[in-house]
């Protein structure tokens, strides 16, 4: 089991979409891998959620964090050996971690914590909530959205991460992290 949660290592550099929901994640890792030229792995917790959902109209239990973080780290092992220089990675254990965390009350899980400690990343960007609320079968804290901003934030900070916070649209989200990203790549 502990392979599986291991991180491909060759020497890609790996940028992480971070924040909770609806904060434009998806878009951005999207965008940023087109302008790079590079690959970007999907949040495997959708889609593992989603599944479900559709199946059993089931929520998300503790069970369901381990087959969750393996999916994640699978995609993300794969795309590490297509990408061109750089990955952009659409959440990653640290983010299942702090959802975890937020929606189950004394989530322990040594094994999952010493591979969110393990894991390898250049650089975390923070997405803010000033973009439009968009609702759909798994997203459940519209009313929430600063309080978990400040939660995935201070998990970035406690643990000193290297992170940068975007905000505004598409376009200037882009022209925030391009200057970093540039430096990332010399």
């Amino acid at each position: 089991m502990e392979k599986e949660l291991e991180q491909t290592q060759n020497g890609i550099i790996k940028v992480v979409l971070f924040g909770p929901e609806s904060t434009g994640k998806t878009t951005l890792a999207s965008a940023l891998a087109k302008e790079y030229n590079t690959c970007w792995t999907p949040e495997y917790m959708r889609i593992y959620l989603q599944e479900k959902w559709d199946k059993q109209q089931e929520i998300c239990t503790e069970a369901d964090m381990i087959p969750i973080v393996k999916g994640q780290i699978l995609i993300e092992n794969q795309q590490a050996k297509k990408a061109n220089r750089i990955l952009f990675c659409d959440t990653n254990l640290l983010e299942n971690w702090v959802y975890a965390n937020v929606y189950f009350e004394n989530y322990s899980n040594p094994l999952l914590e010493k591979y969110v400690q393990k894991h390898q990343y250049d650089l975390y960007i923070l997405c803010a909530i000033d973009v439009p609320w968009q609702a759909d079968d798994l997203r459940d804290k519209p009313n929430d959205r600063e309080k978990m901003f400040s939660i995935f934030a201070k998990e970035l900070t406690k643990r000193k991460l290297p992170f940068i916070r975007v905000k505004g649209d598409l376009p200037q989200r882009l022209a925030q992290c391009k200057p970093i990203i540039e430096k990332l790549l010399k």
